[in-house]
């Protein structure tokens, strides 16, 4: 059984599970990467302005040969002019419309997120997006937005996964009161940029029961708390495990409350930026060195 539709607040339905484009793809050539998700089984494709692959993902759907209105498409809003900037977007994707689009992040809006939010009232209004949300929006900016707004968002698309569930708790159950639904990127975390954390041994248990791998585990967990998943590969044996997920028994209550326990155990959001951050330090510090090093052995000044 493929992943099912979510129900959004304004009544239309977005697919549980979608094929991104940004993270290791922004700037690339991605057409031939969408076709393929979609020939594995994804209709819906998540961009930005942003990252670049708007023409590549338009280029795909044309490649495709599908009816529009067999794709979900989203893209997001990243600076400028509000009202331009959608239709730079559509004219990239060569649609007339997008099925949601969203403020990618608060600091992108040129003036107040009251202001911004307007402008994509005008945008659902006008019939470019179909729905409208935001992203990386924390509690405070979305009540922010939400005291104000006339259309409440219809989504928030958020760093999602195990580790950072309990720091995100207030803006989950916030946006639940609010039927807004959660949107779920980088929810492998645990397995690829925090390996060997406790979260490791209550995914391992509930593979071992269901037959499943950890990677599917962990994208069940995020499908029970209602997200809808954003993930993506080059590999199309990956796709197919992505997929697979929604053929897989629910976890139990009794996983799903080990796996959140152990979460809350693990490296929070903020360490594990702040680990990035210092890693990418000492790597120009070295460099620089190393660079200093060779200048000296080989008499060439450096500029200062």
């Amino acid at each position: 059984m493929p992943f099912g539709n979510v129900k959004l607040n304004d009544g239309t339905e977005i697919p549980a599970i979608a094929f991104g484009t940004g993270s290791v793809w922004k700037g690339k050539d991605v057409t031939k990467y969408v076709e393929q998700a979609v020939e594995t089984g994804f209709s819906h494709i998540d961009t930005a302005a942003i990252y670049k692959t708007e023409s590549n993902v338009g280029q795909a759907i044309r490649e495709t040969g599908l009816s529009r209105s067999d794709l979900y498409i989203t893209t997001k809003y990243d600076g400028g002019d509000i009202q331009g900037a959608i239709r730079d977007s559509l004219a990239l994707l060569g649609i007339k419309h997008v099925d949601l689009y969203l403020i990618h992040a608060p600091l992108f809006l040129p003036g107040s997120i009251e202001d911004g939010w307007r402008e994509f009232e005008k945008i659902k209004e006008s019939g470019l997006a179909t729905s409208i949300g935001v992203s990386n929006f924390n509690l405070e900016e979305l009540q922010k937005l939400v005291k104000s707004a006339k259309v409440i968002p219809a989504v928030n698309q958020i760093r999602f996964h195990p580790y950072n569930y309990a720091e995100n708790k207030e803006l989950l159950d916030y946006a639940a009161k609010h039927g807004i639904i959660i949107e779920a990127y980088s929810s492998l975390t645990p397995i690829t940029k925090a390996p060997g954390g406790p979260v490791d041994k209550p995914v391992a248990a509930a593979a071992e029961r269901l037959g499943a791998t950890p990677v599917q585990v962990i994208l069940k967990w995020v499908q029970q708390k209602g997200a809808v998943i954003v993930t993506t590969s080059s590999k199309k044996e990956h796709l197919e495990e992505y997929l697979a997920v929604a053929d897989l028994p629910d976890l139990t209550d009794d996983e799903i409350a080990a796996i959140d326990e152990a979460g809350a155990k693990g490296p929070s959001d903020a360490k594990t930026k702040a680990k990035t951050a210092l890693t990418f330090l000492l790597c120009g510090y070295l460099t620089l060195r190393a660079l200093w090093q060779v200048s000296k052995l080989l008499e060439l000044p450096l500029a200062r």
